[in-house]
């Protein structure tokens, strides 16, 4: 059951647990029982969170107004930047087939 907050106008706020269901219903004042009203109240807890979320949070944060790209140049395999050709571990066959070292054999290649 969630956590709500609510308005007394005699008492003051309070928090109830309450069914979803019944996320609408007034919840009856702990003190003197009069149906209270609900509100929205303090922020969420964000800080109860783990610190995997906090950090990509915090990431998100930092790249909401400069976008940063993960690749450097123009991207894989560029053959402009890259200071030359690497031997890379596609082997092709005799009657053409290609086939790549070190990888898994059920991949299919592009």
């Amino acid at each position: 059951m969630p956590m709500y907050d609510y308005a007394c106008g005699r008492c003051g706020e309070f928090a109830a647990l309450v069914p979803l269901a019944r996320w609408r219903d007034p919840a009856a004042c702990p003190k003197c029982g009069e149906p209270s009203g609900r509100i929205v109240g303090g922020a969420p807890a964000i800080s109860a969170l783990s610190s995997a979320v906090n950090r990509a949070r915090a990431a998100n944060e930092r790249s909401a107004h400069e976008p940063r790209s993960s690749r450097s140049g123009h991207g894989m395999n560029c053959g402009c930047c890259s200071g030359g050709g690497k031997a890379g571990k596609t082997r092709t066959a005799p009657d053409g087939a290609k086939s790549f070292a070190g990888a898994r054999p059920w991949m299919i290649s592009h």
